[in-house]
């Protein structure tokens, strides 16, 4: 069995695996120094003492595109998930040496459409900063998958993602009802230039940042279902 064939079951048991050096130190700060001079004031941009943050950051930095999809990366969700993958969200965070801001555990059950519209099995529906999410099958959850890219060594003491492994196969599951006397949270700390890959459904969290150390991160969600006619993907980019 190959490394490869193991990070797949990696990937399929646990909901999310780890891999270092997709981005050399070179490309890492090409991405930081194309991020900062994106500040602005437009709808899709946030900032706060706790997080800066930009929604559709691949919209509203069209050049960041031809850094983050380099050829490591294409191979890697090539193999990991094959043909036929689009991006349907992206943002970037931010999260300061001083920050407050956490994530309390939940799953990513939402994805972001162009418009509010009355259609079976999708449902609630959520309003953020003009942009409308729907709560969709939960056969497009299962399917979908997301790539964080940390420009950041992210650790415990600055807030890198805790999950649950293997949470993602439980379909929907309530935070209210883990339980802690069996689940094993698992820290996933990544060096910077590494991204961490997850399935929506794997129940997730972080923490506030406790070492004085910053946490970038370019958060990508990846899709191959066509929605229904009614609805479009807000942010659908064919990039792969």
């Amino acid at each position: 069995m190959t490394t490869d064939d193991i990070l797949k079951g990696v990937l399929y048991r646990d909901g999310h695996c780890t891999i270092n050096a997709v981005y050399d130190e070179a490309e890492t700060n090409a991405l930081v120094n194309l991020l900062r001079q994106a500040e602005s004031d437009n709808d899709t941009f946030r900032k706060t003492d706790d997080l800066f943050a930009i929604r559709q950051v691949l919209k509203e930095v069209p050049a960041l595109s031809n850094l983050v999809f380099n050829n490591k990366l294409k191979s890697v969700i090539n193999y990991l998930f094959g043909d036929g993958y689009f991006v349907v969200k992206s943002i970037y965070f931010d999260k300061p040496p001083a920050s407050n801001w956490f994530v309390a555990w939940h799953q990513d059950l939402t994805i972001s459409v162009n418009k509010k519209v009355e259609l079976g099995g999708y449902g609630p529906w959520t309003v953020k900063q003009n942009q409308f999410a729907v709560q969709p099958p939960l056969n497009i959850l299962q399917d979908n998958f997301t790539i964080r890219i940390h420009l950041d060594d992210a650790d415990e003491g600055n807030g890198a993602l805790k999950v649950i492994p293997g949470s993602h196969l439980r379909n929907i599951y309530r935070p209210e009802t883990i339980n802690w006397q069996v689940e094993q949270p698992h820290t996933c700390a990544v060096a910077a230039g590494g991204v961490m890959i997850m399935r929506p459904l794997l129940m997730h969290a972080s923490g506030r940042t406790t070492n004085s150390k910053p946490r970038k991160v370019i958060h990508i969600e990846f899709s191959r279902t066509e929605l229904p006619e009614e609805i479009r993907w807000s942010e659908r980019m064919n990039v792969l």
